[in-house]
């Protein structure tokens, strides 16, 4: 029996024997169901199901049951163990039919890439009869079927293939069902300053906006940064923007300097933005963080006009030989220290041509490093003039690609404020 609370009620199906036996973690039964909060679908169940179309079938049947909507992620490849296809034709009492524009799609990736198709490929051009395509994104179609009044959508476990087609296909098509008002979301993103201090300062918004219920405000921390999320619903984009638009402004006079970008735009974009306005270069030595700050820079378009390049120092000698690291220095400081970060940001520049060096250490785990705890990450930046300025900061209780994650984030905002961006900023930095 249907459950009879009020609005569309949605289930998540995921797919994949690699989820139960822990080789991989389901991300996007969570995802699908923050994506599904900011429409107003309720989700009542997540359920994970391995490569077995019996337990499949049986877990879409009870799913179906009580759902509006049941969403399946993942079963959609070319292999064996691939049946969601299978199972949701037996469930709908129809047989699989396939498709030949999807053929020719499948035929045609596989050109692109220059490499011959496997025959068994083509299988993803099979769907049940009379299901309705949901453009594929790499070669897996989604499909999306009716059975017995509830509509299930079929989508590949690739999590970008997947949110995809939530976002162009799943939450279009059920706000229409639900006759649901559009729902517009924008960010507020900051560094430097931890959740339960972004949440303190805008106490007052969020107060305010509780008592009317539209806009709403969410506080979302993760990788080093804290997101301020900004949601409203009304009858059409222009008039839910109408409704963020003001508090966003009002959030980012509250946080001041801390604001790193809105939306789409974090940390590495703040600092191409003042490299660019000083006409400076930059250039990177890194160890701890392995490259993920050079590879976080390039992400931002026209990097080139500022970013000469990086150095990933993970070695003593490496720090010496290509990072200009004095050997007297290492040996006296260890690896992991400020004046190494300093001599380290130092030596990058100068090697490099740039004006600006930056540089991170640290300590991932799981065991101590020369005494330093895990955790331990030390920063440096190099300016054109004076002597480098150089921080140690600790998070602890986090695993070892977490702590590289966060380092990342920390040290790029280090360099966002030695630029000038966040220097008046009264907040706590980098408090995790």
């Amino acid at each position: 029996m249907r459950d009879e609370s009020s609005g569309l009620r949605a289930e998540v199906v995921a797919v994949g024997t690699e989820l139960l036996l822990g080789e991989n973690v389901d991300t996007n039964s969570a995802w699908i169901s923050s994506r599904f909060a900011e429409i107003g679908v309720d989700v009542f169940r997540h359920v994970t199901v391995g490569d077995n179309v019996v337990r499949l079938l049986a877990a879409l049947r009870d799913a179906a049951s009580r759902a509006d909507a049941v969403v399946v992620t993942g079963g959609l490849g070319a292999t064996q163990d691939d049946l969601t296809r299978f199972a949701v034709a037996r469930l709908a009492g129809v047989d699989l039919e396939r498709r030949a524009d999807l053929v020719e799609h499948v035929e045609a990736h596989f050109a692109r890439t220059g490499r011959p198709m496997p025959p068994r490929n083509r299988i993803q051009a099979d769907l049940p009869a009379g299901a309705r395509v949901l453009a594929p994104v790499g070669t897996a179609a989604g499909f999306a079927v009716e059975v017995d009044g509830t509509v299930i959508y079929c989508l590949p476990g690739v999590p970008t293939e997947m949110a995809t087609m939530v976002d162009r296909d799943v939450v279009p098509d059920l706000a229409g069902r639900a006759g649901l008002a559009t729902t517009v979301s924008r960010l507020v993103r900051t560094a430097g300053v931890s959740e339960s201090g972004v949440a303190e300062r805008c106490a007052g918004v969020v107060e305010r906006l509780d008592a009317v219920g539209n806009p709403t405000v969410a506080f979302l921390a993760s990788r080093g940064e804290t997101r301020v999320r900004v949601t409203a619903k009304a009858g059409s984009r222009e008039a839910a923007l109408a409704l963020v638009d003001p508090v966003v402004d009002e959030v980012v006079g509250l946080l001041g300097a801390a604001v790193v970008g809105l939306d789409g735009e974090g940390v590495e974009h703040a600092v191409g933005r003042q490299l660019r306005r000083l006409g400076w270069t930059l250039a990177v030595g890194e160890s701890v963080t392995g490259g993920g700050v050079g590879a976080r820079l390039v992400t931002v378009a026209g990097a080139s006009d500022w970013f000469r390049g990086g150095v990933v120092a993970y070695t003593e000698s490496v720090k010496t030989s290509l990072g200009g690291v004095p050997a007297q220095v290492l040996a006296r400081e260890g690896a992991v220290s400020e004046a190494v970060a300093g001599a380290l940001a130092t030596g990058v520049r100068d090697r490099m041509g740039a004006e600006v060096g930056l540089a991170v250490l640290g300590v991932a785990g799981p065991a101590l490093q020369a005494g330093r705890a895990v955790g331990t990450v030390c920063l440096g930046v190099a300016l054109p003039e004076g002597p480098p300025r150089v921080r140690t900061v600790v998070l602890p209780s986090r695993s070892r690609t977490q702590i590289q994650e966060w380092a990342t984030s920390v040290v790029l905002d280090h360099l966002r404020r030695a630029l000038g961006a966040g220097a008046a900023d009264p907040a706590d930095p980098h408090d995790g």
